[in-house]
């Protein structure tokens, strides 16, 4: 009997093909960004540790400490990489997370070690909570905010005062109230007086979950629990003002635009709009259009209707520098395509989204609607000039057999659509252009126009990198097409009497 048995060439290649599996997924989690966030999660770790233990001494209380950060830490990293894998990759903002923490858990330790009260933690939570929703979203800055707490609640450790003070469950029960009060009512902030309203009512859940948790303790003294109940209370109003001030500060740090930050920037006298009304009024109408019915198809998906709307408002501002070069502000002149090769034409019609994204630049536009701006176009085929190629080099060949240009060159150079909001804008660009070359706008023929145009998107791949769903791309055509039909409604025509000659009535209607 032999000592080894004849392995099958088929067995042998699965087992090749496992093993380059392994050792892909091995190289892909041990490159440059996986390290450096690592680095970044030690550095997270160590000095949290050191701020947790700055008033002790001694190993044998640093080690404790330092283990419940690590597995803490540890919970939270894995949280980050299941829910907002990105912050892996764009090392500033997790920076910028580890400052935030650090920051609240320093105030934290250093008010309480000052003034003996724990209020610090309470305020401290909710200022977590509250700067991650308006960062991210609600389940994220969920789940951080309970983990910052557990973290707060060791960093205040045990009070001295433990009559009057709330143990340390009763303040985690304190704090997540008032995260989880934050979390859900901070969806977005589109007024001033917003972060004002749900501090207020944050303060009112804090007051009374202070309240009962401190009741449900040994000997309570009533005068005791609603004085320190209050300044949690207190604490948590504060924090609703100091955030409405630092608000810009949050923007800048974490490189988003709120929503009031949105409604700013939809002002027609911010001086990038003007400046398209001004000297490109054609593409400032479709611009205005196009936020309309991308806004409604942005809705009906649930995505983001403002930022939509807003994008919308900006993503053709490279037209400025040429706008006579496009059609919507001819005005009925002459075409200046006419004169040139339809190379030429090309570098004029794709120079806008470079222009666009430099004038973004220099405005200071936001950097979630400069996306709009170099996504608007994807990587799409600019087709009259692309055939007005090939008809030329075709002529000149004389029949020859020599091939057209390639489609490469008459492509748009991208990106693609990252998201949802920004496939949407694209969409509704190109089926507003196709509807309004119609010789008759029906209902019908917009619907078959606007689903031609989805389908022609959607087999060239240009929503390929947006994770749009086949039933949503449903959804943002039935609301296209009704928006457009909407606008272009018919009308009945001004009766003709008959006593009044036909150009006479046209001169004074």
């Amino acid at each position: 009997m032999p000592f080894w048995k004849k392995i099958s060439p088929r067995r042998s290649q699965v087992r090749k093909n496992i093993s380059a599996e392994r050792f892909s997924q091995i190289s892909r989690l041990a490159n440059t960004n996986f390290l450096i966030s690592v680095l970044i999660w030690l550095l997270f770790v160590v000095l949290c540790t050191l701020v947790m233990s700055l008033p002790r001494a001694g190993y044998l209380e640093v080690i404790p400490i330092a283990t419940t950060v690590f597995l803490i830490s540890l919970a939270g990293a894995l949280y980050i990489y299941h829910y907002q894998r990105r912050i892996t990759r764009n090392h500033a903002r997790a920076l910028v997370l580890v400052c935030l923490f650090l920051l609240m858990l320093a105030a934290t330790k250093l008010g309480v070690s000052l003034t003996k009260h724990s209020f610090w933690a309470t305020g401290a939570a909710v200022t977590t909570a509250v700067v991650l929703t308006i960062a991210y979203d609600q389940r994220f800055a969920m789940g951080i905010g309970v983990f910052f707490c557990l973290l707060a609640c060791f960093a205040v450790g045990p009070m001295t005062d433990s009559e009057t003070q709330p143990t340390n469950i009763n303040l985690f029960l304190t704090m997540i109230a008032g995260v989880v009060t934050c979390c859900f009512c901070l969806k977005e902030i589109r007024t001033r007086i917003k972060l004002l309203k749900i501090s207020t009512l944050a303060a009112v859940v804090v007051f009374a979950t202070a309240c009962a948790a401190q009741l449900m303790s040994e000997d309570p003294k009533l005068t005791g629990i609603i004085k320190h109940a209050a300044l949690h209370a207190g604490t948590t109003l504060g924090v609703g003002v100091l955030i409405q001030s630092l608000l810009p500060l949050i923007e800048k740090s974490f490189r988003i635009a709120t929503s009031m930050t949105l409604l700013d920037y939809s002002d027609a006298n911010q001086p990038l709009l003007k400046r398209l009304h001004m000297e490109a009024p054609g593409t400032f109408s479709h611009s205005l259009l196009i936020g309309s019915i991308a806004e409604a198809a942005a809705e009906a998906i649930g995505r983001n209707g403002l930022l939509c709307r807003v994008g919308a408002y900006y993503h053709d501002i490279g037209k400025i520098n040429k706008a006579s070069y496009f059609i919507e502000n001819e005005l009925g002149s002459a075409s200046r395509h006419k004169e040139l090769a339809p190379t030429m034409s090309h570098l004029i019609i794709v120079g806008h989204v470079k222009d666009g994204i430099e004038m973004a630049k220099e405005y200071g536009l936001p950097t979630v609607l400069r996306q709009f701006i170099e996504t608007h176009h994807g990587t799409t085929l600019i087709e009259p000039f692309y055939n007005e190629a090939k008809k030329l080099k075709s002529k000149n060949a004389k029949g020859k057999g020599v091939e057209g240009p390639a489609e490469s060159e008459f492509r748009y150079p991208g990106p693609k659509p990252r998201t949802k909001e920004a496939a949407i804008v694209m969409l509704v660009d190109t089926s507003e252009s196709a509807v309004r070359s119609l010789a008759e706008v029906t209902l019908p023929k917009i619907e078959a126009v606007v689903h031609n145009m989805a389908m022609k998107r959607l087999q060239d791949g240009q929503f390929d990198e947006c994770d749009l769903s086949l039933r949503e791309l449903s959804q943002i055509e039935a609301s296209i097409s009704k928006t457009l039909a909407a606008h272009y409604h018919g009308r009945i025509a001004y009766p003709h009497p008959p006593d009044v000659p036909a150009e006479t009535e046209s001169q004074t209607v």
